[in-house]
């Protein structure tokens, strides 16, 4: 329960806030909002299942909300809160206002930070041995041969850290480093050793060490995940010791299905087996004892065995060419279900690889004891803990996709996705992939079970008038306990904005419907100053930008021709000029582009974001929920395309200010049974739809 101090605390902070910000709106969904995320973070519902997901409406103030509902509790409890996002815009609003807002007038006493992980910094050992700072050793870490400059950044980037002039963030790097570049200077959980020099002064402790005197941590999905994966309390606070916060909530099935998934491509692997035999014999060499010599002489054994299975698996996918021979160059295992010479191999490569991994394990650790005891000086040390870093890295990838491979196929729940890809190249490699397509479960084991409260928010959780794709998207039940809150946006859209669907003669999978934009949209554009246009095709938003510019004269800015803030300025310097603005964009601009005012009065929608299943793990979801007697589109597709055409919709209207005319050009929203309850998901616009 609630303590009468914290309800103090959490009133006077509020009132506190009221009074400091100019022009401040006390809203009854916000209060209402606080409340209930304190009550049930506090366990005032549920004391064993605290976790409240919450559907909350453009302008409702929902990050002021969650932080006064969950902050004074948690600093009363001693306990950590902790703030999780999708995107970098949302941690940067939170980073640089609000969160800075709310220490500077709310009167609770806190302190911030963003946490990020481990690979997000640069590791000392590394850049300086690869810059060539250490003699001698600068070719024991590159993969390949270094690209003209590649060592030339690397020495100034050295010079940038020590100079005081970088921290060490890739986010802050004083100019840009290719990605395969920075993978190699990243810090590594494998290759830290704070017992080297170089180690002691490494960015990543520095940033761990502030940590510890964070209140409030703000992190995105992918780091709150490799924590959980790790068992919790790896890289972040233990989670019974933390309230969450997930903001962006929509996100995480997405961003956690990713997370779980494991490739490898057979040639690669090969290669990487090769070097991993290298370098066991080398530290053999540099141990020098018996030990050493039989455990590198086993690790060799095993490598030999996984070197010749992956030559099988390299033959099974040459000699089946008719699997690739489609226009994806991919074969995916119907069902999950692998050929039985397929089940074999897998079980022996997971078999092999787990013995590899704990044969290395166990030279990793005689090799720290060595350098603990001072048998290996640091010159040589160095390059050896990076080098059996990088050979972790890769081996503990290859061990996780053979054993999700080599998992038996559920009678009862949903199989994985599993699937190989043919790449094109001079080397002919083939990539082995496997992902789960439900990770409801693995929410539950992780997360939702252990931590100590849990609040999900987003505008668009709820599909076509509920909660249950979502909850059973991310593994939660109706009778588990979960409290479900959906808030209205404060916004008056009847007076604000039209929906206006005006008559169209075909639907979008007709090939004339590029005409049908062609002939309409310009006269759609006409008399309005601020424009943004929204297409699911790329190719289709590029044909009819350039049929606006060759035929009308239209100056539009197009995604993909500049940046995409220049595009924003470029925009917004055009509607502060008094000139008309008409931009164009595809699935990320309906999300997350904040066009408030008169920067955006005139919203046109060519057709209603369905997800094409081109994806393994969508076909794969759809093959799953079909043999179970299900409807895929309707089950999955058009809850999808439900959230979806809310959050374009909602790029109109920001403020309660705000005004305008959301167009949406698929007359699938009157024709089609479904298209009843698409609209009706969508808020309560005036309508103006033509028969």
């Amino acid at each position: 329960m609630l303590s009468d101090k914290v309800k103090k605390s959490t009133r006077t902070a509020y009132n506190n806030l009221a009074d400091a910000i100019p022009n401040f709106v006390r809203r009854k969904e916000q209060n209402y909002l606080v409340a209930e995320i304190a009550k049930t973070l506090a366990g005032a519902y549920q004391k064993d299942r605290r976790i409240i997901v919450v559907q909350a409406g453009t302008g409702t103030g929902k990050s002021l909300a969650y932080a006064l509902g969950a902050l004074p509790l948690a600093l009363a409890q001693g306990k950590k809160l902790c703030i999780s996002t999708a995107t970098v815009a949302l941690q940067e609003q939170l980073v640089n206002k609000d969160l800075p807002l709310l220490q500077r007038h709310s009167g609770l006493q806190f302190r911030f930070g963003l946490a990020k992980g481990r690979q997000r910094y640069v590791c000392l050992s590394k850049l300086e041995l690869l810059a060539g700072e250490v003699p001698d050793n600068q070719g024991a870490l590159w993969e390949t041969k270094p690209a003209d400059g590649d060592v030339a950044l690397l020495k100034r980037l050295h010079q940038a850290y020590h100079d005081g002039k970088w921290d060490g963030e890739v986010d802050s790097v004083p100019e840009p480093v290719p990605d395969h570049l920075w993978s190699q200077i990243a810090s590594d959980k494998h290759s830290c050793n704070r017992q080297l020099a170089a180690h002691r002064d490494c960015p990543f402790h520095k940033s761990r060490e502030k940590m510890d005197s964070w209140d409030v941590l703000i992190i995105n999905h992918s780091l709150l995940l490799a924590d959980l994966e790790l068992g919790g309390g790896k890289i972040l606070p233990d989670p019974d010791s933390m309230y969450y916060v997930l903001d962006e909530a929509h996100h995480l099935p997405q961003v956690a299905r990713d997370f779980s998934a494991a490739s490898a491509t057979v040639k690669g692997s090969i290669d990487a087996l090769g070097k991993l035999e290298k370098l066991a014999h080398k530290l053999a060499r540099e141990l020098a004892s018996d030990k050493a010599a039989i455990t590198a002489s086993e690790l060799s054994e095993d490598v030999d065995s996984l070197t010749e299975q992956m030559g099988q698996l390299q033959a099974f996918c040459d000699n089946n060419p008719f699997l690739f021979d489609n226009p994806d160059r991919r074969h995916r295992f119907a069902g999950g279900v692998l050929p039985p010479v397929l089940v074999t191999l897998v079980e022996s490569l997971g078999g092999a690889s787990r013995g590899a991994l704990k044969r290395l394990g166990k030279l990793q650790q005689m090799l720290m004891e060595a350098i603990k005891d001072g048998e290996i000086k640091g010159h040589k040390a160095e390059p050896l803990v990076a080098d059996l870093g990088f050979a972790m890295q890769r081996l503990e990838n290859q061990d996780n996709l053979w054993q999700m491979l080599a998992k038996p196929v559920p009678e009862k729940s949903a199989p994985q996705a599993r699937w190989i890809d043919k790449l094109d190249g001079n080397r002919d490699d083939y990539l082995v992939s496997a992902s789960p397509i439900e990770i409801g479960f693995m929410l539950e084991e992780m997360l939702w079970s252990k931590a100590a409260g849990v609040a999900l928010l987003s505008a668009t959780l709820m599909a076509l008038g509920n909660f249950d794709h979502y909850r059973h998207q991310v593994g939660l039940r109706a009778d588990d306990g979960t409290r479900y809150l959906n808030l209205p946006s404060p916004f008056n859209y009847q007076d604000n904005a039209t929906l206006f669907l005006p008559k169209v003669e075909v639907e979008p999978n007709d090939d004339r419907f590029s005409d049908v934009l062609n002939t309409m949209i310009p006269a759609l554009l006409e008399e309005e100053s601020a424009s943004l246009v929204l297409f699911t095709s790329y190719r289709q938003m590029e044909s009819v930008a350039e049929s606006l510019r060759r035929f009308k004269r239209l100056p539009v800015l197009v995604q993909g021709e500049s940046p995409r803030q220049e595009l924003i300025r470029e925009h917004k310097a055009r509607i502060d000029a008094g000139k008309p603005s008409i931009l164009f964009g595809t699935g990320s601009f309906s999300e997350g582009l904040d066009l408030p005012g008169d920067y955006l009065t005139n919203l046109i929608i060519t057709r209603v974001p369905f997800a094409v299943p081109t994806s393994p793990v969508d076909q794969a979801h759809a093959e799953y929920i079909k043999a179970k007697g299900g409807n895929p589109f309707l089950q999955l597709a058009v809850p999808d395309a439900a959230k979806k055409l809310v959050q374009a919709c909602g790029r109109l209207l920001r403020n309660e200010q705000d005004y305008g005319r959301i167009t949406i050009l698929d007359r699938r929203l009157v024709s089609k049974q479904y298209g009843t309850a698409l609209l009706n998901s969508l808020p309560p616009y005036r309508r103006h739809i033509e028969y």
